[in-house]
């Protein structure tokens, strides 16, 4: 199958994996695909749920803005997630902004098609329903941590986080690969710029990460605990 196919994008979802080979074929044609550009809006706050999106290629950041126009990122996605799925679940309009952080490609898919494929097929439905719990749940335990935590607690409980999700094994150490700034991290913490410099320099000075933007790599894993 060509690998610029929207069918291929979609064989390569997890998500999908409770649908038919039939029911991908329908996704694939109903589905619009698209390029966007890094720091192009996919959709802003307010705007209505109509779509679900699969990225397949590139970054995404999902983020929420305090009326002073400060950025809290919920989530930064990377190829193979799902995102606007809160629509499948009754919500009308939008609750947060979704823009490319480097250049992606997307799918979107309406809400009313997926909503057919949720009642013909449970299993896809229990999918769905679980990645919903999930991203709730994630939303949750950060909140606790924002309140509980103290900010180096957070940046190193984000990063533990970052290894658990993304982690792979380079010998005994694990590598992380992102392209995040420490404003970046900041705004997914809910701490400053300058904190998150200073936790990250001391890490790297007591020898338990190596980071740049491109990465990180945990020397010590149980020293984050």
């Amino acid at each position: 199958m060509e690998p610029n196919t929207k069918l291929w994008y979609f064989e390569n979802f997890n998500l999908l994996d409770a649908l038919s080979m039939k029911e991908k074929m329908r996704l694939s044609d109903r589905a619009a695909m698209r390029n966007a550009n890094k720091h192009e809006v996919i959709y802003f706050a307010e705007d209505p749920s109509s779509n679900i999106y699969f990225l397949k290629q590139g970054k995404v950041k999902v983020s929420t803005f305090s009326e002073e126009g400060k950025e809290m990122i919920l989530s930064i996605l990377g190829p193979g997630e799902v995102f606007g799925e809160l629509a499948l679940a009754g919500q009308t309009k939008r609750d947060h902004t979704a823009m490319a952080t480097e250049d992606a490609i997307i799918c979107s898919i309406s809400i009313e098609e997926l909503a057919e494929m949720l009642q013909k097929n449970s299993a896809f439905n229990l999918r769905v329903i679980k990645l919903i719990g999930i991203r709730l749940k994630k939303i949750e335990t950060r909140l606790e941590s924002m309140v509980f935590k103290t900010a180096p607690d957070r940046i190193k409980a984000f990063i533990r986080d970052l290894v658990d999700e993304y982690g792979r094994e380079v010998g005994h150490e694990k590598e992380v690969k992102l392209n995040l700034t420490h404003q970046d991290i900041a705004n997914l913490t809910a701490t400053s710029r300058q904190t998150v410099t200073t936790v990250l320099n001391d890490l790297e000075k007591d020898n338990i990460i190596l980071y740049d933007r491109k990465r990180i790599l945990i020397r010590d894993y149980q020293a984050l605990l």
